[in-house]
């Protein structure tokens, strides 16, 4: 599918009728850095964090946070106020200067990583990177630096052991994450996050997932690597709290504590937005009209249309990525947490291994195959077609699984209604 003109200047232009200058353009992206991105990236936090511990309570045959708001939607909200209240104290013989930087250094990637990510057709901080993916993961590694300054600063031999195992077990799962990458790359022929999304906005048999055998694999090999990135378990060695009492940030209280939580969920959200633009069709729906309809709309260089259409495209992105990040939660409360050797064992003699084969093998695949041969397409369709009838047999499970949860309950004699009572339901 051809790649349209982005219409960066969409809303400036049905505001004020007219392109914007250089100050104006400027002031404007000020404007949505202060009053998008900072209030998103607050609520993605706020939203992950009551998230994950509504599964974990559901994993668990608990309710979760439920007193504190509808659904207990407000705990994160209490959670924040708690934090900002608590006294800021700092270890009598830390590095006093380097303890105080160390979470300003491991937000703010995380926050930059933001500006390329294209939610929609037109909808990027800046849709104009065309190495967007590269610029992606070079900010995302700095956070690192953030983490071992604060496990040496803190003069805590726990933190600086889980600072150590962050720096040994980042570097370590970046490589297989890179590689991963490069396959996508390798078939797609570009970084450009904008053109990876249109190159698979035609249908769901486009998606880079299903493009060929070894990118379906390398799904999944980039899908753990960025739970080792995100220091998630169970690669969380970094901050295990039955060997560690918190990892690098045991030292830390209050509003400094919240900086490396908020940055650990937003990097949650980095990551799924990640393979979103790389393996599932990014902004687009898996029957391609979305994109049929904007190359429609996009006749007219500035509508309400254009509009619309983004916002509805922002929204699918945000389905495909929450639903990542969900099953990183799900992961988390599922699997064990291994030893640190084990971890690195794992890294070095499987998943390097495996994603530079997956390498080779993509790039003979696009030099045998072809992009738009006869068995790139049949290849393409037999695999999408095989990932909807999974997916269609994962919700008619959870379908099947919930009807009879609930017949069970009502055999047990516990029904809906006393759920939200103290003690009641399971």
């Amino acid at each position: 599918m051809p790649t349209p003109p982005v219409h960066s200047d969409l809303l400036p232009r049905l505001l004020l009728g007219e392109p914007l200058g250089a100050v104006l353009d400027g002031l404007w992206g000020l404007a949505i850095v202060l009053f998008v991105f900072l209030p998103a990236i607050s609520a993605i936090g706020f939203l992950a964090i009551w998230a994950e511990r509504k599964v974990a309570g559901r994993l668990q045959h608990r309710h979760g946070p439920n007193r504190v708001g509808p659904l207990g939607l407000l705990q994160s909200l209490a959670d924040g106020i708690k934090l900002a209240s608590k006294e800021d104290l700092t270890p009598a013989r830390a590095d006093v200067w380097l303890f105080r930087l160390a979470p300003y250094l491991a937000f703010p990637p995380v926050f930059a990583a933001f500006i390329a990510i294209p939610f929609g057709p037109d909808w990027a901080f800046e849709p104009s990177l065309s190495a967007g993916l590269f610029w992606m993961l070079a900010i995302l590694g700095v956070e690192v630096i953030g983490v071992i300054l604060a496990g040496w600063a803190s003069n805590n031999k726990w933190s600086m052991y889980g600072a150590m195992r962050e720096a040994c077990q980042l570097i370590s799962y970046e490589i297989p994450l890179g590689v991963s990458i490069l396959v996508v790359v390798v078939s797609a022929g570009t970084l450009d996050l904008r053109l990876l999304a249109w190159q698979q906005a035609s249908s769901i048999v486009k998606w880079n997932i299903f493009h060929d055998p070894f990118s379906l694999v390398a799904f999944f090999v980039f899908f753990t690597a960025s739970l080792a990135s995100n220091k998630r378990a169970p690669f969380d060695l970094p901050e295990s709290d039955s060997e560690l009492v918190a990892g690098y940030h045991t030292e830390y209280s209050g509003l400094r504590f919240s900086l490396f939580y908020l940055a650990e969920y937003a990097a949650m959200f980095v990551m799924g937005a990640v393979m979103t633009a790389l393996y599932l069709g990014g902004w687009a729906d898996p029957l391609g009209l979305l994109a049929r309809r904007y190359e429609l709309a996009a006749a007219v260089p500035a509508s309400w249309e254009l509009v619309a259409l983004n916002v509805i495209a922002t929204g699918i992105f945000a389905v495909k990525t929450s639903t990542i990040v969900f099953i990183q939660m799900w992961v988390r409360w599922t699997l064990p947490r291994p030893r640190i050797d084990q971890v690195l064992h794992a890294c070095l003699k499987v998943m390097m291994p495996a994603a530079l084969s997956l390498l080779l093998a993509s790039s003979l695949w696009v030099l045998l195959v072809g992009r738009e041969s006869l068995v790139q397409r049949v290849t393409e369709t037999i695999l999408a077609a095989g990932g909807v009838a999974f997916l269609l047999a994962i919700f008619g499970y959870c379908g099947l699984a919930f009807v009879q949860g609930r017949s069970s309950q009502y055999r047990l004699g516990t029904h809906p209604w006393q759920s939200n009572l103290p003690g009641g339901g399971l």
